[in-house]
């Protein structure tokens, strides 16, 4: 497998394991979410508790989906890589620029 095809399987690989995290997530809200509904209304109908786990675990969902489809810009991998190459290319000119001395 050459370099190139090797990075492009890595990438591949890293995002099939973010999207089947972020599916098992979206999995559990969905089961677990209705059963405290329904276990909080049988139970302790006069106080509706389940509402806070179902916004926590919402938010938290939605961050989640927000990193795993590229929707926080600040948060991904890929922005992770250009800021670091841009970094690397800002040390690389500022040595070209001082005739190879590092400053």
């Amino acid at each position: 497998m050459e370099y190139n095809e090797k990075i492009v399987y890595e990438r591949a690989k890293r995002r099939v394991k973010a999207l089947r995290g972020f599916y098992f997530n979206l999995t559990s809200y969905c089961i677990v979410i209705p059963s405290l509904a329904i276990a909080n209304l049988i139970f302790m109908p006069e106080y509706l508790w389940f509402f806070f786990s179902m916004v926590g675990w919402g938010t938290g969902l939605l961050v989640h989906a927000m990193t795993t489809f590229n929707f926080l810009p600040f948060a991904g991998k890929n922005w992770e890589e250009k800021k670091l190459k841009e970094l690397m290319e800002k040390e690389k000119n500022k040595i070209n620029s001082n005739n190879g001395k590092y400053i």
